[in-house]
């Protein structure tokens, strides 16, 4: 049977409480009850986003993580997401630009992740 598509997202991270405190002050994310002890789900859609602990043998620091892979999340107010990143000292990869995903723009979270915003879907 084929995949029918992509259903669940999920970044390892270094420090789970200052990652769930980031994605919850800086995007609004919503924590859903549901998740193991290790991880924190959050409530979006179409598609389940969570931040876990560190699987044993993982190296963040060897280099960029998922260097190659593209995470965009929709945002309904891009430019104040970027302003309040700038604000607070957060590293800015592409600064604001409009094109065919409307105002879109993309950080380094704390662990050094790429994650693109976007205002039109």
């Amino acid at each position: 049977m084929p995949a029918t598509g992509i259903d669940f997202t999920s970044l390892q991270v270094r420090d789970l409480d200052a990652s769930q405190a980031f994605y919850e002050r800086y995007l609004g994310l919503v924590r859903s009850p549901a998740g193991p002890p290790h991880a924190v789900v959050f409530r979006t859609e179409p598609i389940a986003f969570a931040l876990r602990d560190l699987v044993p043998g993982t190296d963040l620091s060897s280099g960029q993580p998922a260097l190659g892979v593209a995470l965009w999340f929709h945002a309904t107010d891009v430019q104040a997401v970027h302003d309040a990143l700038v604000a607070d000292g957060h590293t800015i990869v592409t600064p604001p630009f409009d094109g065919p995903f409307g105002r879109t723009f993309t950080f380094a979270d704390p662990d050094g992740y790429a994650i693109t915003l976007h205002d039109q879907r």
